[in-house]
């Protein structure tokens, strides 16, 4: 008589306790990695590092929200002033401090370590986004130790690691990938204060591990991304409040002994911002950007259900895996574990629903959730055997498309077929296949393995091969290099028409933003100045030159494509040659 478990988790019915074995190398591989703690963390470093490095030091500064976190950053270090926040002479308020600090921290370090020219290396800047992903998928792998076994918890982590959002967020001098940190962080610690609560364990002396980190990460949360953090945790714990009809669980979380840890880290700068700035910072970041995001800001506004369609795309290789665990999982809604995860997931997933702003990585934070969701259900193997299965077409449907748009782009705008990209999107399709031909219920480690291979070889095709090479894409790379070549000493340089912030940060925090006409008249106030004109600026510049008898030479011109307005440009550098 088969043996079976006793308690199965998420509404799964009895099952053999032994499964047939697939006999895929990449499973005996995950038996061996989960023998230990300490393999599965060793194991998932390593994974995390083959997903995100691949373009992470080769790359380009990308505009505009990470070129202005790396040049904000930028000019704290070349200033020493670590309280307040700049682009150029304009104040940016939008968020805290905290990944200022951290982005900072590693430019100096890198500076003590004589790394040359530091401050202008934008994957010195993206660091604390690598270090953030890779903890993410470390503290997905902890959360996730609450509610299912290693080797379930691997599998979580394995989809974070791999999942598309995570892998661009990585490679982004943003706050995204510290907030999730922050955010798994504080809910796995949750986690378990309520699940040690529904179990009824002793209450006399509960463990002041989780309320540390539980009160740690809200306030580094806080001084990441501001109040954010909040909403995710507070909604967690209203739902649950409303379901159980009882909150005494929060005490376990020592909330005014947490209370006051947090203020203690969280008050120093935002003291110190309202010393310096007054009102400002707090009118900027809650009423300019938070609350602004009701609306469409910045033209970003979309109706519901954006999040659900971009979710298949931005979780994939986990998503079909998480369509086909959605039945079990509502089934078992009611059961502690899974009524936690729901209650994690669902409040704020419907408030960004219905926030007219909507940008992919918002709701980053609970895709750890989903992650851990299906894992319990790819455990337990109650997996749907309905239509749903015909979702597992998507680990190669999604390797296909991306490897044909990553080809097109490149012989779109390069002239080149990215022919060392071939064999890597041949991996990548053949990977994709075998996860959808060979998967069945039983087999769903095995599909989700090979498709976890695939996700990496796509990375290493996108990031790795293709974006690096697309030179169109950055004018900015080129207009810096363009200036280092110049034979004066110390150019300056405005530009008109073409203001992104990935130009500042390349060729100095002192170039002038300016129209055609204020370029001329920089190029009339001293030697070894050029103006950067847009094919759109040329013409007010030339009148401008003539009224005040500027005599200018026309130097490089560098044809590219910028992405931020969606159009081709043209720019020319000219130079001074004197007055008339």
């Amino acid at each position: 008589m088969a043996e079976t478990y006793p308690s199965p988790r998420f509404g799964a019915p009895r099952e053999p306790k032994s499964p047939a074995n697939p006999g895929s190398g990449l499973v005996r591989m995950l038996d061996i990695v989960t023998a230990s703690h300490a393999r599965a963390v060793a194991f998932l470093v390593l994974c995390a590092l083959l997903l995100f490095l691949p373009g992470f030091f080769t790359i380009p500064p990308i505009d505009r929200d990470e070129a202005r976190f790396a040049q904000a950053t930028k000019q704290m270090v070349e200033s020493g002033d670590y309280v307040d926040i700049r682009f150029q002479e304009d104040v940016r308020y939008k968020k805290p401090i905290g990944i200022y600090w951290l982005q900072s921290a590693t430019v100096e370090a890198a500076s003590m370590l004589k790394l040359p020219k530091a401050e202008l290396r934008i994957w010195v800047y993206r660091l604390p986004s690598l270090f953030g992903a890779i903890g993410a998928v470390l503290m997905t792998y902890w959360a996730a130790l609450g509610f299912v076994t290693r080797r379930a918890a691997v599998l979580a982590a394995l989809m974070m690691c791999a999942s598309v959002l995570l892998g661009v967020e990585a490679r982004l001098a943003k706050t995204d990938a510290m907030l999730l940190l922050c955010v798994v962080a504080a809910m796995g610690a949750m986690a378990r204060a309520y699940l040690s609560w529904q179990r009824a364990e002793d209450e006399t002396r509960p463990p002041w591990s989780w309320p540390a980190i539980f009160w740690t990460a809200l306030a580094v949360g806080i001084l990441i991304k501001g109040p954010l953090i909040l909403m995710f945790a507070g909604l967690t714990i209203v739902a649950l409040a409303i379901q159980d009809r009882d909150a005494s669980w929060l005490w376990k979380l020592r909330p005014v002994w947490g209370l006051m840890w947090m203020l203690v880290l969280v008050l120093p700068w935002f003291v110190a911002i309202f010393w310096r700035a007054g009102e400002a910072f707090f009118a900027d970041s809650v009423g300019g950007d938070m609350l602004s995001k009701l609306g469409a800001q910045e033209s970003h506004g979309a109706p519901p259900g954006l999040y659900l369609a971009l979710f298949w795309i931005t979780f994939w290789p986990g998503a079909p895996l998480a369509a086909m665990a959605a039945p079990a999982v509502w089934r078992a809604r009611r059961e502690p574990g899974a009524q936690f995860l729901l209650a994690w997931l669902i409040p704020s997933w419907i408030v960004f629903e219905a926030v007219l702003t909507k940008l992919p990585h918002y709701v980053l934070p609970l895709y750890p959730a989903i992650a851990i969701l299906t894992a319990g259900a790819v455990e337990r193997r109650v997996l749907s055997r309905s239509w749903l299965m015909r979702g597992s077409a998507w680990w190669f449907a999604i390797p296909a498309a991306a490897s044909i748009i990553a080809v097109v782009g490149a012989v779109m705008l390069t002239r080149q077929p990215a022919f060392v990209a071939w064999p890597f999107i041949a991996a990548s399709l053949i990977f994709g296949l075998f996860a959808w031909w060979l998967y069945d219920n039983n087999r769903a480690e095995r599909s989700l393995l090979n498709a976890l291979v695939a996700a990496l070889m796509l990375a290493v095709i996108v990031y790795g091969i293709v974006l690096p090479s697309l030179t169109p894409l950055f004018p900015s790379i080129e207009i810096a290099r363009a200036l280092r070549n110049v034979t004066c000493v110390g150019p300056k340089a405005a530009a008109a028409g073409y203001h992104e912030p990935s130009l500042v940060f390349l060729t100095g925090t002192q170039t002038v933003l300016t129209d055609g006409s204020g370029a001329a008249d920089f190029l009339r106030q001293g030697s070894c100045r050029f103006a950067l004109i847009e094919q759109r600026s040329e013409r007010s510049f030339v009148q401008r030159a003539e009224a005040i008898g500027l005599r200018y030479k026309v130097g490089t011109r560098i044809d590219g494509y910028n992405f931020s307005q969606g159009r081709a440009i043209s720019i020319s550098i000219f130079r001074s040659e004197g007055t008339e």
